[in-house]
């Protein structure tokens, strides 16, 4: 019950409520509290219509506070006069919940009149006297019954008194002002608790007080749980009990209000079953309430969760970041050593030249100075004939030894310069450089449904990231299973969010998903989008086959560029003597599928061929030359089917202008049947037809034929009858 302490204070006073007031905005304020904050206003700005009382919201005239001045932009709290505008302002003083309130000007009665607060012996309202609500700021003129026009709270002053009953602390005086002290007695009369003081100051036994009974504070508080409730009275007629309610004014009232008051026309109903109405309304809402309380609950939960997870992601996150610190530490140091080793090596190198050269030149230079005392002396001899003897191989030795102390003999042959310069700013600015990156994997793309489609046997398929998405990504990966439920493969890496599938079978359903990668990984998947290729179609027989129908065209794109296209690529002639070759815009790979091309225009017995193509046949030779390729060539009067440049079942009857060429490929039993003008021309032409095939056909510039598809197989062809000769029956 904790959490309702507020709503049982008074804004003003900021103490539990005190005989509460229902101001015409709903909100309440003690009825000491309110005589507090009373102000007067000068006669010409009361209107005499503007008047309090107890009928309804929509009697009170909310008073201008601009026009009044009883509200200053300046001050943070609620600010009014004292009296009339003319009169000297006050020091105001502040409530403990920070609202401002200024004492009235008028004199105050006497403390025991005032806290007493008996409706017989309040003092009078002075006249045009304005009370503002101190939480919402709005004003009205209060009319000549002053604040008794204003109804009492009497179930708030019952909630705060079960309240404080349910309090296990001591019972305190209701008049202290600060720091209130324990109760030591509570008037019966007066319904309040005294400490000793207060009651010496407010309450003394004399007069009429001294009648009143004085009992302990708890034998108060049971007295007052048991005494019976106060019956709510009209504060139009004060002597009538409340007995119905007025829809219209949202009020209850007496009887009298309805004989003699203005809601004598409204509407009214009987005030129990008001109560229950109402009962039951604020129950619907509490119930409301309190699921979002419960939600707000969850939240704070959740909200405290995170606290912990951040607290533990915290120290994970720091220790991680330390032992990535210390790992580049460890590097650095362990480089450092390898630095300081090569400087050392080095060093040592250094100085061992330098002391061999002083070990060598040390021999040499005492082998010299040997030379020269032995040379002095024998100088010194007087002996000719002696010095003859040896003077020659002397002077030989003074001139060999000079010669070793010969050009760079006494050059250093090392510097004591270390020729090492250490390139330590790529490091530091990449130290000045290290910083925490925002890297996730990316969010699953979402697919874009109404730019995805399927044509004939291939698919588009489009897609984007999610709007609010702001990770960086680097590629998609685009995945599709096998048309017949089977596992994922990828069809598509890269930067692209537009795709085209090729190749795919007729008549089948594809599952199709995408993802999202960076630097950190690969995101979620997409959701999975279904897909039908061309569906399939039924013979004029009415008998299910397997024949499927397929809109296609020339495809400029593969094309042989002497191929010259006209009527949407349907229409292809060549501007060259030689054969050159052009396939269709779609592959097969199962199913049946007939199509027919007419001659448009055959000049000098050309023999163009028909058949079909794997993707990477020969453009530049007749189709049929190489083994990718498998075809039926016509001149004016025969026809031969040829693969990989072998020629066979040569076949009377050829085209001319207006001739009609079918192809009908079966991959139900791996063949090709070629027609001239609705008739097979020549047996079976190819078996053991798998795989994915495109319709193709090589052409001059003597010849130009339009392509026809969408077509049902002929009315002769059964799928899966042949008779043992090979024809079809």
């Amino acid at each position: 019950m904790d959490e309702m302490d507020e709503e049982l204070k008074c804004p003003v006073c900021g103490s539990f409520f005190r005989e509460p007031i229902i101001l015409p905005c709903s909100h309440n304020i003690c009825l000491a509290c309110a005589r507090n904050i009373l102000v007067q206003t000068p006669d010409a700005e009361s209107p005499q219509s503007s008047r309090a009382s107890g009928s309804g919201v929509s009697d009170y005239d909310y008073l201008d506070l601009d026009k009044m001045s009883l509200y200053s932009e300046a001050d943070s709290g609620y600010g009014s006069y004292g009296g009339f505008v003319s009169a000297p302002t006050t020091p105001c003083q502040k409530s403990p919940n920070g609202v401002r309130v200024f004492p009235p000007a008028v004199p105050q009665p006497p403390p025991q009149h005032h806290l007493l607060q008996h409706p017989g012996s309040l003092p009078p309202i002075p006249r045009n006297s304005c009370i503002t609500c101190p939480q919402c700021h709005r004003s009205l003129i209060l009319d000549d019954r002053g604040l008794r026009g204003f109804p009492k709270n009497r179930v708030l002053e019952g909630v705060v008194d079960r309240y404080q009953q349910s309090k296990a602390a001591a019972l305190k005086c209701q008049l202290c002002e600060k720091s209130p002290k324990e109760a030591t007695v509570m008037c019966e009369q007066c319904d309040v608790f005294y400490c000793d003081p207060c009651r010496l100051r407010c309450h003394p036994p004399r007069g009429p007080l001294a009648k009143h009974r004085l009992v302990p504070p708890a034998q108060g508080r049971i007295s007052r749980r048991t005494s019976p409730r106060k019956i709510s009275t009209c504060t139009e007629h004060e002597l009538e009990n409340l007995s119905m309610y007025c829809v219209q004014c949202k009020m209850p009232v007496c009887y009298q209000c309805l004989e003699e008051g203005k809601h004598g026309t409204h509407e009214v109903k009987a005030l129990g079953a008001m109560w229950k109405l109402h009962k039951g309304q604020l129950s619907q809402a509490l119930n409301i309430l309190s699921d979002r309380a419960t939600e707000a609950k969850e939240f704070l939960v959740q909200l405290r969760n995170m606290v912990q997870h951040i607290q533990e992601n915290g120290v994970e996150f720091e220790a991680c970041l330390v032992a990535q610190c210390d790992a580049l530490i460890d590097a650095l140091n362990r480089r450092k050593a390898q630095l300081l080793s090569r400087v050392n090596n080095e060093h040592e190198h250094k100085l061992k030249v330098v002391r061999d050269q002083i070990s060598h030149c040390t021999v040499k230079l005492r082998q010299t100075t040997g030379l020269m005392e032995y040379c002095l002396e024998v100088i010194k001899e007087n002996d000719p004939s002696g010095f003859l003897q040896i003077s020659d191989a002397l002077i030989r030795r003074v001139h060999m030894t000079e010669g070793q102390w010969g050009k760079g003999t006494l050059t250093p042959r090392m510097t004591s310069d270390f020729d090492l310069t250490l390139d330590s700013s790529p490091l530091l600015q990449t130290i000045h450089q290290l910083d925490f990156v925002q890297m996730k994997v990316p969010a699953a793309p979402m697919l874009q449904l109404e730019e995805c489609c399927t044509q004939n046997n291939s698919a588009t398929l489009s897609w984007k990231q999610p709007p609010l998405s702001t990770i960086a990504v680097d590629g998609y990966i685009l995945e599709l299973d096998d048309g017949n439920g089977g596992q994922f493969r990828e069809v598509y890496v890269g930067t692209e969010t537009m795709c085209t599938v090729d190749g795919l079978h007729f008549n089948s359903t594809y599952k199709s998903r995408v993802k999202a990668y960076n630097d950190s990984g690969v995101g979620q998947y997409s959701k999975t989008l279904v897909m039908q290729t061309s569906e399939t179609g039924l013979p004029p027989c009415d008998i299910p086959t397997l024949a499927t129908v397929a809109w296609f065209t020339f495809d400029p794109a593969s094309a042989h560029p002497d191929i010259i296209f006209s009527n949407d690529n349907l229409t292809v002639t060549c501007n060259s003597y030689d054969d050159r070759v052009v396939m269709g815009n779609c592959s097969f790979s199962r199913g049946v599928h007939y199509w027919e091309m007419t001659v448009d225009r055959y000049d000098n017995h050309p023999d163009p061929a028909f058949g079909v193509a794997r993707g990477d046949v020969l453009k530049d030779v007749m189709l049929g030359k190489d083994d990718k390729a498998w075809a039926m060539y016509v001149d004016n009067n025969r026809s031969w089917f040829m693969h990989n440049n072998s020629h066979t079942n040569r076949t009377d009857g050829g085209i001319g202008k207006g001739s009609t060429v079918g192809v009908l490929l079966d991959f139900t039993r791996g063949i090709l049947i070629f027609l001239i003008n609705d008739e097979q021309q020549g047996p079976v032409a190819f078996e053991a037809l798998e795989g994915q095939y495109f319709p193709a056909i090589s052409l001059n510039r003597n010849v130009q034929v339009t392509l026809h598809t969408g077509l049902p197989i002929p009315d002769f062809y059964t799928p899966g009858e042949a008779d043992p000769t090979g024809s079809v029956c």
